[in-house]
């Protein structure tokens, strides 16, 4: 008898690895089709129920308004107006509350503090193994496995530094606002331009007025508008874009070889930012109010990269990628705010669905769509509809896109998103589309989202064509993975 044979083995219906908010997605859309009677399991490394929201620093908020983020269409009980951008505690809470609804449906039973091990398919069985950290195993024999890794985030270290003069750390470990840095009155350098440096850049310039934030920006972020793209209260009957008609306009203008021009005409038309020249861009949020609260607050801005800071003839420089200098004070803070879409070369290739059709994976080799909530949500209707071994739909290598082409992949990703949700509105029924609660869409009151709805019933096999040209452009031109699993 093996080691893992002579261990207690659970059965279930479906198990799903990874309980962040890919992993709730899929458990809705299994929740849809099982009865009762029948058993998910649960599994995720971390002691509770979050993802990546357990580990990401303590002041972090939501990018859209929280109705929009969750499982399915699960509403909130937070009990504020719609706009509010919930707050780290807010949306592990809601993500329990997810659980609890899910269970009045189907037996849930969470086995949290396992690392997923490996998966093995035969006589129409998935043998899953996991390791506790005290080294106890854990086997569990299910017809259906979803491996919802998601983007596979983890917590960012503090920066490795020269200098003994400088203090560096981390959000995820260092609470910004409070101990150490907070009775500090040295210049604070933080160190990225993403969405974490947003939110750290605007927690200590908010929280401790007068504070020197200073800011080492790399080439350079700008992030949509949220004013436009999601504005407030009554303005969604008259102001902004829904994302459809965005979509429909990016679509128009992209053809897989003109990302420069296409980011332009985003930027200046959707775009806000600190400064003109920002051109990176990954799929982040902003409002205009918090923009010029960061903007206003910060004592200093360095369009360069971080390369170390080191002690030299009694002062302390920082040394850039460009190969200038800054000297800082003595006791400054580094923050690493470098962001979390870190992909690691050894991050294996893994299709979306297996040869069998039982296990999904939801990772950044295979993406088929732009987040990993919607990829939980479709991938896991389709499964249970048996309908992922039928669809074309297009899988791409994030990693590879983004490592090659850093410019093209926010409007790749659009065109990924165009091509296949056309094909899976084809082949689900309606109340699919209905429940999916993550629609940024639905922001808008019913009158302002007809046109789009009317554009996308009448011509998305059209254009589903157009964007399968792009995405072959893509695949050809930068010689990444692109197209059906069969290809």
């Amino acid at each position: 008898m093996s080691a893992l044979e002579s261990h207690p083995v659970e059965t279930c219906d479906v198990c799903i690895v990874g309980a962040g908010i890919a992993g709730l997605n899929a458990l809705f859309a299994a929740s849809r089709y099982l009865s009762r009677d029948q058993r998910v399991i649960l599994i995720d490394r971390r002691a509770r129920v979050g993802g990546m929201w357990v580990d990401v620093y303590p002041y972090v908020r939501l990018h859209q308004p929280h109705p929009m983020f969750t499982a399915g269409n699960i509403e909130w009980t937070l009990g504020k107006d719609r706009s509010y951008l919930a707050t780290k505690g807010e949306v592990l809470d809601h993500f329990q509350h997810c659980i609890d609804v899910i269970r009045a449906r189907v037996q849930v039973d969470e086995y949290l503090g396992w690392d997923f091990e490996s998966e093995e398919e035969a006589d129409g069985i998935v043998r899953v193994t996991c390791r506790a950290a005290d080294g106890r195993v854990l086997v569990v024999e299910t017809q259906r496995l979803i491996k919802a890794y998601g983007l596979g985030v983890t917590p960012n270290e503090p920066l490795d530094i020269s200098s003994k003069r400088v203090h560096s750390v981390s959000p995820d470990y260092c609470d910004v606002r409070a101990g150490d840095i907070r009775e500090s009155d040295a210049p604070v350098w933080i160190i990225g331009g993403g969405k974490t440096a947003m939110d750290t850049a605007h927690a200590l310039i908010t929280a401790c007025p007068g504070r020197q934030v200073n800011l080492v920006a790399g080439r350079g972020t700008f992030f949509s508008s949220r004013d436009n793209l999601l504005p407030s209260g009554a303005k969604r009957w008259w102001k902004g874009t829904p994302l459809s008609t965005v979509a429909a306009q990016m679509s128009h203008r992209y053809d897989g070889t003109n990302e420069s021009q296409v980011q332009d005409w985003y930027r200046a038309t959707y775009g806000t930012y600190l400064t003109p020249q920002a051109d990176n861009f990954v799929l982040g949020v902003l409002s205009e109010a918090e923009n010029r609260t960061i903007s206003a607050g910060l004592n200093d801005l360095v369009m360069d990269y971080f390369e170390d800071a080191v002690d030299r003839n009694g002062t302390t420089e920082m040394v850039f990628r460009s190969g200038s200098t800054k000297t800082i004070e003595p006791d400054s803070w580094v923050v690493n705010c470098t962001g979390y879409v870190k992909f690691p070369d050894e991050y294996p290739y893994e299709p979306y669905v297996s040869p069998s059709g039982a296990v999904v994976s939801i990772n950044v080799r295979s993406a088929i769509l732009h987040l990993p909530a919607f990829m939980g949500y479709f991938l896991g209707h389709l499964l249970f509809l048996n309908k992922l071994g039928e669809i074309p739909l297009y899988e791409i290598d994030w990693q590879e896109l983004r490592r090659k082409a850093p410019l093209a992949f926010p409007y790749v990703l659009f065109a990924l998103v165009q091509h296949n949700i056309s094909l899976i509105y084809d082949n689900v029924p309606s109340r699919v589309f209905a429940d999916n609660g993550l629609d940024f869409d639905k922001w808008y009151p019913l009158p302002r989202r007809l046109p789009g709805l009317a554009r996308f019933v009448l011509g998305h096999r059209r254009e589903c064509e157009h964007e399968r040209h792009v995405l072959d452009t893509v695949r050809e031109r930068f010689e990444i993975r692109c197209g059906p699993l069969s290809a």
